[in-house]
């Protein structure tokens, strides 16, 4: 597969060529996929074994950070990551939750009933 670009001729002038080195994206491209998808996979796990909350696999699913998930709901950066925690998690109020499902485009019962498995 090839990509067009634009380019300048001899006379300085832009035009169209195909690129050569698709190949090369298309690699860089598949290995940071491939690091998304073992992410998210490790974080699916880690609800499954209760040591982080459903916020962080929902975080990693929806390839967002930490920064941009407190952006969403509103939060400091401390108290998102404060939510990871299981036990803080399950006390954490409907309107809290609701944020937090809202960013990820999900239902609260998704959120609070999802367990890794």
């Amino acid at each position: 597969m090839t990509e067009v670009l634009y380019v300048t001729d001899e006379n300085d002038n832009y035009t169209t060529a195909n690129s050569t080195g698709w190949d090369a994206k298309k690699a860089a491209l598949d290995e940071s996929m491939e690091l998304i998808y073992e992410r998210i996979e490790e974080a699916k796990q880690n609800v499954a074994n209760n040591t982080v909350s459903p916020i962080v696999y929902f975080m990693e699913l929806n390839k967002m950070d930490i920064g941009v998930l407190a952006s969403y709901v509103g939060m400091w950066q401390w108290r998102v990551k404060r939510h990871f925690k299981p036990k803080i998690f399950n006390t954490l109020s409907e309107t809290t939750l609701k944020k937090y499902a809202d960013a990820f485009g999900i239902s609260v019962d998704e959120l609070k009933n999802f367990d890794g498995k």
